[in-house]
């Protein structure tokens, strides 16, 4: 006898219950088979492991974050089911295994993950299964921006905001999965040790050698900051928040340490951005592009230019970058900035507190990222690009792309320079 028909919900990003529409679509019956078996499923690949520039504070708040997510999902009754393999191979067992008619995932707009995705909707239609997918990650879709702007992307902030706003206000925040239909629970695996969330010996990781964890990983931490930080009692503080005037010396953050959550969907950025509108109806209130606001919709410009503008990670072949002639003898220069051994004070603490902690000031990354490209060292962006990739908490792919290319003048340089001088920070000389 077959087993019963099921659900997966594959997580990659959107390590959440609050605000995930996917999420709630698994449990929706499906059209023939009715109600189906919920899976919550992460796919953790050895290949990945063992070759993905990821740092040892990036691993632990993702073990926090999936740990945190499990025990969300016990309470419910049901679990979350991490399978170690690479997603092809996975999929094409569990669909068989779980006899499997439905699949639900957070759409992912970065190029490689497009790819990925599109590689298992294919494999799920050869073995007959829907597919759900949904748009939660981002405030609004890239391709609808890119869409209303004529079919181009928009290159400066100024006039993605101006699409942005003509769209209107992005889509709400849908409830919180509090209850799983007792139809829907799992009767088997549910208790299988294959499926645990990681350890960190798993991923590489020596726990003994990490320093204290100040941001840890999850949504129940993910939301505690968000309610704390971005609150009506925190209001003054909100409505005048101006982000060049955050200090990048104080002994804790001055800012509000949602990146890391927002990059990896413990918190959901359409839940920040209708907590922002409803402190901001309070009182008089900063604007984009140094507002709280104005931080999200920089978020959404670089996503949009990451899934619409071909190797926007790289130099060569990317258009909207420029091709400087950085320096080829880079290895002692990219091995000092990197290991904190350049000589100057400044530049070698705070690439001491990213190795250390996972988080810098942003001010603070400006320093570094200046200094290893035009300011100094004159080495590739690319190199700071992925040095950031493996010890940021926040590492995002196509925010990291792009702030790369601007704070080296590559690209987007114009841009936010006009933008700060129409704020009146940042002087004509």
């Amino acid at each position: 006898m077959p087993p019963k028909p099921s659900c997966i919900h594959w997580f990659r990003k959107g390590l959440r219950l609050s605000d995930n529409p996917a999420l709630l679509a698994s449990i929706q019956p499906h059209k023939e088979a009715g109600h189906l078996e919920f899976r919550p499923v992460f796919v953790l690949d050895p290949w990945f492991v063992e070759n993905g520039k990821v740092g040892e504070n990036r691993w632990r708040f993702l073990a926090q974050s999936l740990d945190d997510l499990d025990k969300q999902l016990k309470k419910l009754g049901s679990r979350l089911f991490v399978v170690r393999g690479k997603p092809e191979e996975v999929f094409e067992n569990l669909f068989e295994k779980w006899n499997v008619k439905k699949l639900t995932f957070e759409k992912d707009t970065e190029p490689h993950s497009a790819k990925r995705d599109s590689e298992i909707e294919t494999l799920a239609e050869k073995f007959n299964i829907e597919v759900v997918t949904k748009t939660s990650h981002t405030l609004f879709e890239p391709e609808r921006i890119v869409s209303a702007n004529k079919g181009v992307t928009p290159t400066t902030y100024q006039k993605f905001c101006s699409i942005a706003t003509s769209l209107g206000k992005p889509e709400k925040p849908v409830e919180t999965l509090e209850k799983i239909p007792k139809e829907c629970l799992a009767t088997s695996d549910l208790n299988d040790s294959k499926y645990n969330v990681p350890l960190l010996k798993e991923l590489g990781v020596d726990e003994t050698k990490l320093e204290p964890c100040k941001f840890p990983g999850g949504e129940t931490e993910g939301l505690r900051r968000l309610n704390e930080k971005i609150s009506i009692a925190n209001g003054t503080w909100v409505r005048s928040f101006e982000k060049p005037q955050t200090s990048p010396n104080s002994l804790e953050p001055s800012t509000t340490v949602l990146s890391p959550y927002l990059k990896f969907g413990c918190v959901s950025c359409r839940e920040l951005y209708y907590k922002l509108l409803e402190v901001n109806s309070k009182g008089k209130h900063s604007q984009p592009p140094v507002s709280l606001v104005g931080q999200l919709y920089w978020r959404e410009f670089f996503y949009t230019c990451g899934a619409t503008i071909n190797n926007f990670d790289k130099m060569a072949g990317n258009k909207v970058c420029r091709q400087i002639p950085w320096r080829q003898d880079k290895e002692e220069f990219l091995g000092a900035w990197k290991e904190a051994r350049t000589g100057f004070p400044y530049i070698d603490a705070i690439m001491t507190q990213l190795k250390n902690e996972g988080w810098i000031h942003h001010l603070a990354r400006h320093s570094v990222a200046c200094f290893l490209t035009r300011g100094d060292l004159w080495v590739s962006w690319e190199e700071g690009q992925a040095v950031f990739e493996e010890l940021l908490l926040d590492a995002d792919w196509s925010l990291n792309a792009g702030n790369w290319m601007w704070l080296s003048a590559s690209a987007f340089f114009s841009s936010v320079l006009s933008s700060l001088q129409s704020r009146g920070f940042w002087q004509k000389d």
